[in-house]
């Protein structure tokens, strides 16, 4: 009964019966190897590690530079990302050094993160899962950056994969392990997306009686979300108080239709809030509409061959991590959406395989040349995406540097203090601490400001269109780039 129930788990093989150490074994992991370097050096040519921090990469790295400020952290915020650039950005403030890092770690991630999934498919659909995941442009554009998007992927794909082979191979076994590290993964960088993604799993573990992966999977959440928790205690005045902080910084979290407003995004918008103007082409798009189609398909595959868990388990995932930012936010980003892509691309890649050969293994004339046909015009458009989006950003953190400059001109050096329109930004880029006294980031008072003001220099910033803040409307007017900045007087 054993063999027959792993024979419909794993499609007729049991996952791990082979020593790490054969021939087959180690000749499995290159192509897995070569799509995390082909990723990494992808990620170091097409997105310049000379691009600066965006907004969110300085909140992170400010926290464990010693070259800055730490910025405000506000509630959703998980301590993740800071640990994980930790290692170089706490003795070196250069952004290259930072990028090379993390995109040769996001390869060792990718990497790993289809390791976990050996024996459950064949090596062919897990490299090409690995290529499908790691040319979208959200991938390649976010692997290298401090954000903790693709990190919950990786961790979803770890934990989700080892906790199929439990299933399939019995409670004992490194996989165990590997459910636990993956969900404390995703709950050290996002711990709300970390149990959207762990329900199915939390559902199968209890209908099923399965004890071990429940309890490593119940063990991970709980070590990876367990700073943030003792932090709501310590900063935030509990637990429901910053869950009902984070749901109001993120619009409140309700019945909120953003499937469009995900679609918009595909266009290469880091954020998209308010979500409005035209929907990108239909080529941009047009991925993103037929993936339902393919995890159809995946799923008749599956039953069919008499495997369906495997396919199943990691596609429930997807489904319950997108739910959130599908329909319960008001905006949308395309990172948000990583961890769905990462959990579909597995039984996708499967699908397609059956779609392109028939069941003895030969290329089917018609179909095979017309998925790899549809598959090049996917990369083309990816890449155009890319390019644009990486242009678009780079531009935009040589404006905040321009700024930096400009007010160093002026006189606003470290020690300092930058409040009003993008301080986050152009405070960790001047060298300054920033301030803002509303909003999601508020952390101070007009009184605290024009206090600090008596002993260190203080500029408010002012975008386009706006106005000045009251306790700085007598201070120095200076026009830079679309900003208006007052410089308070010395003293």
């Amino acid at each position: 009964m054993a063999e027959g129930a792993n024979a419909t788990l794993v499609g007729g093989r049991r996952a791990g019966t082979e020593s790490s150490g054969t021939p087959g074994r180690r000749r499995d992991r290159l192509p897995l190897a070569a799509v995390a370097a082909v990723f990494t050096v992808a990620q170091l040519l097409l997105v310049p590690p000379s691009m600066g921090l965006g907004w969110d990469e300085t909140v992170y790295v400010s926290q464990v530079t010693s070259h800055h400020p730490a910025a405000f952290f506000s509630a959703p915020r998980s301590r993740g990302v800071p640990l994980l650039v930790a290692p170089v950005a706490s003795w070196s403030a250069s952004t290259e050094l930072l990028r090379v890092y993390l995109a040769v770690l996001s390869g060792l991630g990718l990497y790993l993160a289809l390791r976990a999934w050996r024996g459950l498919f064949p090596v062919r659909v897990l490299a090409t899962a690995g290529a499908f995941f790691a040319t979208l442009w959200v991938t390649l554009f976010y692997g290298p950056q401090a954000m903790p998007n693709y990190w919950v992927a990786v961790g979803a794909l770890i934990c989700v994969g080892c906790f199929v082979r439990v299933l399939g191979n019995g409670p004992g076994g490194r996989a165990l392990w590997g459910v636990a590290a993956g969900a404390a993964l995703m709950a050290l960088m996002r711990p709300a997306d970390a149990v959207w993604v762990a329900v199915p799993l939390l559902l199968f573990a209890l209908v099923r009686r399965r004890r071990p992966p429940l309890l490593a999977l119940a063990g991970g959440l709980a070590a990876g979300g367990l700073e943030w928790v003792a932090e709501a205690y310590a900063w935030h005045g509990g637990l429901a108080e910053r869950l009902s902080r984070a749901s109001e910084i993120q619009g409140g979290l309700g019945w909120n239709l953003a499937v469009d407003d995900q679609l918009r995004s595909l266009g290469g918008r880091g954020l998209c809030r308010p979500c409005t103007g035209a929907m990108p082409d239909l080529p941009v798009v047009l991925w993103w509409l037929l993936l339902p189609l393919a995890a159809l398909l995946a799923v008749v595959v599956a039953v069919r061959a008499r495997r369906p868990v495997p396919t199943l388990l990691p596609l429930a995932c997807a489904v319950t991590s997108a739910l959130p930012y599908l329909f319960m936010i008001g905006y949308a980003a395309p990172r948000f959406l990583q961890p769905a892509y990462a959990l579909l691309a597995v039984p996708v890649a499967d699908a397609l395989w059956h779609l392109v050969r028939d069941g003895r293994g030969r290329w089917r004339p018609v179909l095979a040349p017309l998925v790899a046909l549809a598959l090049a015009g996917h990369l083309a458009v990816q890449a155009a995406v890319l390019v644009g989006t990486v242009n678009r950003n780079t531009d935009s953190r040589q404006d905040w540097s321009r700024v930096a400059r400009e007010l160093h001109r002026l006189g606003v050096r470290p020690p300092c203090l930058v409040t009003g329109h993008e301080s986050i930004p152009i405070g960790y880029y001047t060298g300054c601490s920033s301030g803002e006294i509303g909003g999601n980031n508020g952390n101070t008072t007009a009184a605290e400001i024009t206090e600090t003001a008596r002993r260190i220099p203080v500029a408010a910033v002012t975008g386009p269109g706006g106005t000045p803040p009251g306790y700085a409307r007598d201070w120095t007017p200076h026009r830079v780039t679309d900003l208006s900045i007052r410089v308070a007087p010395p003293g």
